[in-house]
């Protein structure tokens, strides 16, 4: 006989191992550099992302992008951007040490933030990152799927915003 499926079957949280995060600023007419530097086609609108391999850049101001690249990558992309310093002015900021990543998965996903995000996540497209608020924290929720989202969180917030996805999980699963 089937076990009945709960809502906790419908949503997996997950911390995410490290990855090698960077902060950039940099005029928006310098991108062609930006990307050259990163290896990856750095998007031009706000809330934008790009992804290839390990390497993901999401524009999350007008002159400002997240980038991601593999753990082991991290001091070959700040050669890569201090070698294209001498040309263009820009802002390099390491911050894989300052945030932590949850992955919230499954049908239930978007249910499931909706208890600390005041977001209308349907109007997050896949591929996509937002500035926001969890609960009060500030966060970067970046859809990877339908069903499938990462919430970036400082590394002081996590355990409030992880606590809290928790807890809403186990309601999920008796009923509330």
């Amino acid at each position: 006989m089937n076990a009945p499926v709960t809502s906790v079957d419908r949503v997996s949280i997950a911390v995410l191992p490290p990855v090698a995060r960077f902060n950039l600023r940099i005029a928006p007419v310098d991108l062609k550099k930006a990307s050259a530097a990163f290896g990856l086609t750095l998007p031009g609108k706000i809330g934008q992302g790009a992804r290839n391999g390990d390497r993901a850049a999401y524009c999350i101001g007008p002159d400002e992008w997240l980038l991601h690249a593999a753990e082991n990558d991290q001091d070959a992309v700040v050669a890569a951007f201090e070698v294209a310093r001498a040309e263009t002015p820009h802002s390099l900021v390491v911050i894989s040490d300052r945030e932590l990543t949850i992955e919230v998965k499954g049908p239930a996903a978007a249910e499931l933030l909706t208890v600390g995000c005041p977001l209308d996540l349907s109007c997050i497209a896949v591929g996509r990152a937002k500035r926001t608020v969890f609960d009060y924290a500030q966060v970067t929720l970046i859809r990877d799927g339908e069903d499938a989202f990462r919430v970036e969180v400082w590394r002081s917030f996590f355990p409030h915003v992880h606590g809290l996805l928790k807890n809403a999980r186990r309601e999920f699963a008796v009923g509330f």
